[in-house]
């Protein structure tokens, strides 16, 4: 089963109040950088980041992380996990570090992110934004920036984001899959 409750139009709208909300506690943007989780933190950081360049004319230092050797799980997602890049092109010293991503639900993704992240440095400060909390944390971690918050889904619900940049097309869609 599939049930879509975002498209394009909503996924800006959604994408722009977390702009507002990170806006709001840094209106400057000054000592700030965006770091994207692989993979849906990417377009979203990069969105992110035209968002702050429109309204504050500021362009905010970029980056990206993977976090696959980070993972508690990685030796149960493949023999051989597919390592990717990360491309932080600036010193995470006594920044304001924006962790990015799509989706938060366990909390595990961002657990690897941010012991990734002390191996590269010590920002002043790490917080965290995310398009959408679906609920199901087994870690205590919360966002500190969220726009969409999913009511509890059932254990054989999934949600997934969908971006242009890595799919051709903007959509947010609950999933079903069978048992």
């Amino acid at each position: 089963m599939r049930k879509i409750i975002a498209g394009p139009k909503r996924i800006q709208a959604l994408i722009e109040k977390l702009a507002d909300k990170v806006l709001e506690n840094h209106p400057i943007l000054e000592s700030v950088a965006l770091v994207g989780i692989r993979c849906g933190g990417v377009p979203l950081t990069n969105r992110l980041r035209e968002i702050f360049h429109k309204k504050k004319g500021v362009l905010v230092p970029c980056g990206y992380l993977d976090i696959t050797l980070y993972r508690d799980d990685w030796t149960r997602i493949a023999h051989q996990p597919q390592v990717k890049k990360t491309e932080i092109p600036f010193s995470i010293e006594d920044l304001n570090i924006i962790l990015v991503d799509d989706v938060i639900y366990t909390g595990r993704t961002v657990r690897a992110a941010l012991d990734a992240l002390i191996d590269l440095g010590r920002p002043k400060k790490i917080e965290l934004a995310v398009l959408l909390d679906r609920g199901g944390r087994e870690f205590p971690i919360e966002p500190n920036y969220c726009a969409l918050k999913l009511k509890k889904l059932a254990p054989d619900e999934y949600v997934n984001v969908y971006f242009k940049e890595l799919s051709g097309k903007d959509a947010i869609v609950i999933e079903t899959y069978p048992s």
